[in-house]
């Protein structure tokens, strides 16, 4: 009997971590990615969309890539190269892609997906949220059209960023805020399970001897300062597909979430109302624990599934 497939969008910065989760998701038998669509995050949109190639290329499912936005809705954009490296996947001597872009930009490349799927699309943003809020603003009419959003960002308690905002919503509060107030069914996967989701030294040597794929990420694993190879590495971007496919790992709750977008200090903190202060309707699912055992188990599988 065929495994129905859950078919996505995953919109993207790749980022190191972006690159093990894009791998998970392209060979797990459960999601059919129907395409990648980048933006400025990690590093700039035009290394973000070379980046996607190349994965998709060394993974050769021939999955459609289309670049999205250049920068933030509003405020500067701030890259993560001091996370991810100059280039953003260093580490690794991928051939330079010889794979066309989609011709149209991200928003109309996500339009024209969902108008051909005959399910309705789940979207994964796990990077900064531009591409998403141009969407929805342009395009009202076809949010009827999508799933659901399962998204990597936010936190219920600290940043990574700066004291209070995670990066992802941080590089672009206004577009997070959107996203959030849009009324759709949406689940974040933020900082108080992402960065429990760690591989310790033994599971990255481990996946180096997987097959090509545990090479490659081996590879980059040595030029990623989301943690250390000593201490564990965070697979922040990894935990959004995990919550699609096995969401038994996760403990989550439905909070009322907003951004802060004028903030001097506190520019892209998620309020996350867990004591329901602002008596709003709840309005994001909110993971909050992991099984971090069972995530690394299951990461390993994964990955091993690739080439």
């Amino acid at each position: 009997m065929s495994v129905r497939k859950t078919p996505l969008i995953i919109d993207t910065d790749p980022g190191i971590d972006d690159a093990v989760a894009i791998g998970a998701a392209l060979h797990h038998e459960s999601l059919d990615v129907k395409l990648l669509t980048t933006v400025a995050g990690n590093v700039s949109v035009d290394k973000t969309t070379q980046n996607a190639l190349k994965l998709i290329e060394f993974f050769g499912t021939g999955t459609p890539v289309a670049r999205g936005a250049r920068q933030p809705l509003c405020m500067p954009y701030e890259d993560s190269s001091h996370i991810h490296g100059e280039s953003g996947m260093g580490g690794y001597e991928f051939p330079e892609p010889t794979t066309s872009i989609h011709p149209e930009h991200a928003v109309n490349a996500i339009r024209e997906t969902i108008m051909r799927s005959e399910e309705k699309i789940t979207l994964v943003p796990i990077g900064p949220l531009t591409n998403i809020a141009l969407f929805l603003a342009m395009y009202p009419e076809l949010k009827s059209r999508i799933e659901r959003i399962v998204l990597m960002g936010g936190s219920a308690s600290a940043g990574n960023h700066t004291q209070t905002a995670e990066y992802n919503i941080y590089a672009d509060p206004e577009a997070a805020k959107m996203v959030f107030a849009s009324g759709l069914d949406i689940t974040m996967v933020g900082l108080d399970v992402t960065s429990k989701a760690t591989l310790t030294p033994d599971n990255v040597v481990k996946i180096r001897d997987l097959n090509e794929t545990g090479n490659m990420l081996y590879s980059m694993f040595q030029h990623y300062r989301g943690g250390s190879l000593k201490t564990g590495l965070k697979m922040h971007d990894l935990c959004a597909i995990a919550y699609i496919v096995k969401p038994e790992l996760f403990k989550t709750e439905k909070y009322f979430v907003d951004v802060e977008s004028a903030g001097v200090y506190t520019a892209g903190t998620t309020i996350v109302d867990q004591k329901n202060r602002y008596n709003k309707e709840p309005n994001v699912n909110v993971c909050l624990d992991i099984d971090v055992d069972a995530f690394r188990t299951w990461a390993i599988e994964c990955i091993a599934k690739a080439k």
